[in-house]
């Protein structure tokens, strides 16, 4: 009895092996029947123009795991991609509500939740997103750029203050952040003028110069304040560094020293600041010409103006020409009506050109951006330089 048992046990355990397995197959054919399925109930969605069905039929078809949260990472950003925002932040948001997925992959499909959230202007559902990124190494610079880009279309200068701040603390080797730190004071201080809170704008401003007094802008701002409020020497102090700091600027700080020489009679003064630069632009040169004017020695400056002109010409520098053959014509009505016509025509020209150009991505206009408006960059916008400018 014993011995048929021992002979019976080998055919028991392979007849529950076949059945173990017609059983697999079987569980396998059926699974591939749903799939299947699902995916012709899917793409018969999809032909009939029924997205948002399709949408639900294929994330039940692909189980959310490990091995397929890419699947559905590349289908959310497929809607995306064709402006169907509303669909990609479904599956994006499928994908974070399930218990199955890693914690890496949880993060690759918040940065996907945060640009779809973003890119359909729900910004501030996309800065709740971006900010638990901040939290992550490897997110951390994405996620901080992108609050950047958040914080300046919604102009809350005051967390771009707070996470650039942070920022510097954790990486203060990087320039860039400074730059940014810099205009993000500037721009609140620009705000606060607004409400016309001049004494604390003129402190964020300050902050400005201690945190990147490379940066021209703020001693512009302290320098046309100043000025303003009639507190002539320090506004004269403030405006004096900007060629120091960056000399491509200082055709934008001429302006405000002749208004403050006019106020202080400080023409000498003036004259003396000009003499390391007036050569070097036509702002310059055309400001140490006036002086020279103003001295009454009207033919030294046609002759100082039209040696620049050779070396730089500009129709700025024409215009300035003419009015000083003008003042040599006085007596000649045809001859004044002549010039005012020439002065007329180069006016038209002049206002027509664009002023300031970005060197990063080629954008020009007559409106001074500090951020350009194309490429999003700052302190890219600087004044043109040659016939047209300076």
């Amino acid at each position: 009895m014993l011995e048929a048992l021992f002979l019976a046990l080998p055919v028991a355990v392979a007849y529950g092996w076949v059945m173990g397995r017609n059983s697999l197959r079987k569980a396998q054919r059926k699974q591939s029947s749903i799939l299947s399925k699902h995916y012709y109930k899917g793409l018969n969605f999809l032909l009939s123009d029924e997205p948002d069905k399709a949408v639900d039929t294929l994330m039940k078809m692909i189980s959310v795991n490990n091995d397929t949260v890419e699947t559905h990472i590349a289908m959310g950003n497929f809607f995306r991609h064709r402006g169907e925002l509303d669909r990609a932040i479904r599956v994006h948001q499928n994908l974070i509500s399930r218990d199955e997925i890693s914690s890496r992959q949880e993060a690759l499909a918040l940065v996907e939740l945060g640009t779809d959230y973003l890119m359909a202007g729900f910004l501030e559902r996309a800065e709740g997103v971006f900010l638990q990124l901040l939290e992550q190494t490897q997110h951390f610079d994405l996620a901080q750029q992108k609050l950047f880009n958040i914080y300046q279309i919604t102009k809350e200068w005051n967390k771009a203050i707070d996470l650039a701040s942070a920022s510097i603390q954790i990486t203060p080797n990087d320039k860039h952040l400074y730059v940014l730190l810099s205009h993000f004071y500037c721009e609140q201080a620009k705000l606060l003028l607004e409400d016309e809170n001049v004494d604390e704008a003129r402190s964020f401003l300050k902050k400005a110069i201690v945190i990147d007094g490379s940066q021209v802008r703020a001693w512009l701002d302290l320098g046309r304040l100043a000025l303003e409020s009639g507190n002539y020497k320090e506004a004269f102090n403030y405006l004096s560094e900007i060629p120091k700091r960056d000399l491509d600027w200082l055709s934008e700080a001429v302006p405000l020293l002749e208004e403050w020489a006019a106020k202080s009679d400080g023409w000498d003064e003036l004259d003396k600041l000009l003499e390391p630069y007036w050569q070097k632009c036509a702002s310059s040169y055309i400001a140490k010409v006036n002086i020279i004017a103003k001295r009454g020695e009207n033919n030294l400056a046609i002759d100082t103006l039209n040696t620049q002109l050779q070396k730089h010409p500009t129709m700025r520098g024409f215009k300035t020409l003419l009015s000083l053959y003008q003042e040599d014509f006085k007596e000649s009505e045809q001859a004044q009506r002549s010039i005012e016509h020439l002065k007329s025509l180069l006016d038209k020209q002049i206002g027509q050109r664009p002023k300031y150009r970005c060197h990063s991505c080629g954008f020009s206009g007559r409106q001074l951006h500090w951020l350009c408006p194309s490429c999003k960059t700052w302190s890219s916008n600087k004044p043109i330089k040659g016939l047209d400018g300076e």
